[in-house]
């Protein structure tokens, strides 16, 4: 079939890498020159299953409401006479409760560790290089309450087979020696061994090189003006120049715009942008720094080591489509740092970045047709919120097995809009 996919970042490349395997003819549109120059340009770099405790959960209102205002807060909801915004922000009320946060754990460990095996079998296929580390990921804690609430989170994820496994503060620094420098104590941990870290552009843009010999069309530079339809199929795009490319199959991976293009077809879609921020910083000589990949869940950041720099990024700010860096947030994710590795504290910055990720209010991705939505033709690959690069091979892979009829190996339902 003729397939066209919207949008070159880790989620659109992984997906025509998947669909042109099974012999389809893939065309990828993207606005940009180069692939992965949006969410995926500089993430915080963790392949995480072990980060699969959703936003909406029992504590999160309450959480929400004491950082309400807090320019600097690890969550920051900026109110806006924005409908879109309201009717997300009830949906994600509604995935607070005990059921629907377990439930919603479950479909994303699920699709992670399946994801997390395709990477690997990609990785070692194709020879890929991204700064990769496999050392695990070590979930760290500095205040004793934050701690006590991860123990039962990481036996729930046990339960669903990530192997998310609660350490003792010397055990942590044992994994991950450069946190003894802490000013801060580590009260303990999670550690994860089988998680990784890696830079998603690095891979985003290598995957795509490959997926190109393979057939897959890449244009760059070409911006999606609208969706065509014919009755209640889609039968292509439309094109800011007024080109129309034609397709059998669309597949809509342009992350967090990926509602405006479904708006003007009355549907609409439970994906709103959360803007997260990451500061890449180089590392000075003789200076101890971590090599585990790390996350002080405490402060909602993920810290990873991508060969001589340290990437440093989190936070969530629920702002609408506003990609404008904010320097007090920035400084917030540096001040950490230097309070948990206060050697680094004057290393020289060579970015400051900030992306949107497509949130659902459950943080369980859409991936699947909308036939049942009435629109033939068009599939999904969105909304994977924080964990983009972590579910990105598993979703592509499980969307190319829904299109060809396979059997993908796992509950696909979950993941249907």
């Amino acid at each position: 079939m003729r397939v066209t996919v919207l949008g070159a970042g880790v989620v659109g490349v992984a997906s025509a890498w998947y669909l042109a395997a099974d012999g389809h003819e893939v065309t990828v549109i993207e606005r940009q020159p180069l692939p992965a120059q949006e969410t995926s340009f500089a993430n915080g770099g963790q392949i995480s299953v072990s980060h699969a405790e959703p936003w909406a959960n029992p504590r999160a209102p309450w959480t929400a409401l004491k950082w309400l205002g807090r320019e600097d807060a690890p969550l920051l909801w900026r109110l806006r006479a924005d409908p879109a915004q309201w009717a997300w922000g009830l949906r994600f009320l509604r995935e607070c409760t005990t059921a629907r946060a377990r439930a919603n754990v479950g479909a994303i460990v699920r699709l992670g560790l399946a994801s997390r095996a395709a990477l690997q079998s990609l990785r070692r296929e194709l020879g890929l290089e991204y700064d990769q580390l496999e050392r695990g990921i070590l979930h760290f804690y500095t205040d004793a309450r934050e701690f006590e609430h991860a123990i039962p989170q990481a036996a729930l994820m046990r339960e669903f087979g990530c192997e998310r496994v609660p350490q003792t503060a010397a055990v942590c620094l044992a994994i991950e020696p450069a946190l003894a420098g802490s000013r801060v104590p580590i009260v303990g941990g999670t550690y994860t061994a089988g998680d990784e870290s890696g830079d998603a552009r690095k891979f985003t843009q290598a995957l795509a090189q490959r997926a190109a010999l393979r057939g897959v069309r890449f244009r760059h530079g070409e911006t999606v003006a609208g969706l065509e339809c014919g009755g209640s199929r889609l039968t292509g795009v439309r094109l800011a120049s007024g080109e129309c490319v034609a397709a059998d199959i669309t597949v809509l991976a342009l992350g967090s715009y990926s509602p405006l293009f479904l708006k003007p077809l009355g549907i609409r879609l439970p994906v709103y942008p959360a803007k997260g921020y990451s500061v890449t910083m180089v590392l000075p000589d003789g200076v101890a720094a971590p090599t585990v990949s790390l996350t002080d869940d405490g402060h909602k950041i993920v810290i990873s080591r991508l060969g001589q720099t340290l990437r440093v990024a989190g936070t969530a700010e629920f702002n609408g489509y506003d990609t404008a860096i904010n320097p007090v947030r920035c400084a917030a994710l540096r001040l950490r740092i230097g309070e948990v590795f206060p050697a680094l504290a004057g290393a020289n910055e060579v970015d400051r970045w900030a992306g949107l990720r497509p949130a659902t209010p459950g943080n369980v991705p859409l991936v699947g047709d909308m036939s049942g939505a009435g629109l033939a033709g068009l599939w999904l690959n969105t909304g994977h919120g924080t964990l983009g690069w972590t579910l990105a091979c598993g979703s592509g892979r499980l969307l190319a097995d829904l299109v060809c009829g396979r059997d993908p190996g796992l509950d696909a339902s979950p993941y249907r809009l």
